[in-house]
């Protein structure tokens, strides 16, 4: 593992990307440190460890520093209100919440695919060598820059994500290519709810994506079964 910086990123990198078939490339959540995903590569290789040399990981930090709010060392990739968040989940506005565009989300985006570009030249990588995905808001980043981007990545892995954009992305998913997705969502999330992550596993399986969707009896986290199956993802592609 080394720490290094990617175009406008800075990064930790587990794996050789250059010699890689397959980079998996994990956005943390808000409200956490950049370093926060790093220990899943570890634990990926120690469950397969025929991904090794095979795939190399990069956690990107988010470009926002939440100290203003009260989270020394906390970053984000755009403000989340969360007073306003609390508010929607006590009344049930499911329909509010999915449908909202977060204030921020373009420029997350485009600065995420400046980092992506940077690094697939760096790695000597074309766009669909990449798994994009990340957990809780760094898991909405990437769904949304898979909706958004002309080029389609390997797949995706979505860890406690949600959705967000929802009359857009009904749109833009429209003749997606289809890609292997892996999706897994607690039912006692009380960050997320349950329920916008169902109608995220339905909006991208009426548009012809395969995805996986794990369930678990647990809160806004990523289980160990999650990890099983992303490492089964991820070997599947790398070997394909």
């Amino acid at each position: 593992m080394h720490e290094t910086k990617i175009g406008p990123l800075n990064c930790w990198v587990q794996g050789d990307p250059e010699t890689a078939k397959i980079l998996a490339v994990f956005a943390h959540g808000f409200g956490a440190p950049g370093t926060d995903l790093v220990a899943l590569g570890e634990e990926l290789f120690q469950i397969d460890d025929e991904l090794v040399g095979q795939v190399a990981f990069v956690f990107p930090a988010a470009p926002l520093s939440l100290e203003h709010m009260g989270m020394p060392g906390g970053r984000a990739w755009w403000e989340i209100n969360m007073m306003r968040l609390q508010q929607m989940l006590e009344t049930n506005r499911i329909e509010e919440l999915v449908n909202t565009e977060p204030p921020g989300l373009r420029e997350a985006r485009e600065l995420y695919l400046d980092f992506l570009g940077a690094l697939c030249r760096e790695a000597n990588k074309e766009f669909h060598q990449l798994v994009l995905g990340g957990f809780s808001q760094g898991a909405m980043l990437s769904t949304d820059l898979f909706m958004r981007h002309s080029a389609t990545p390997a797949g995706l892995c979505l860890f406690s994500g949600t959705t967000i954009c929802l009359n857009e992305w009904r749109e833009l998913v429209v003749g997606k290519p289809g890609l292997p997705i892996f999706q897994s969502h607690g039912r006692q999330d009380q960050i997320l709810p349950f329920e916008a992550a169902l109608i995220l596993r339905d909006l991208l399986n009426a548009s012809g994506q395969e995805v996986e969707f794990l369930p678990f009896n647990g809160p806004h986290t990523i289980p160990y079964e999650a990890l099983n199956q992303t490492a089964a993802l991820l070997k599947g592609l790398a070997s394909s």
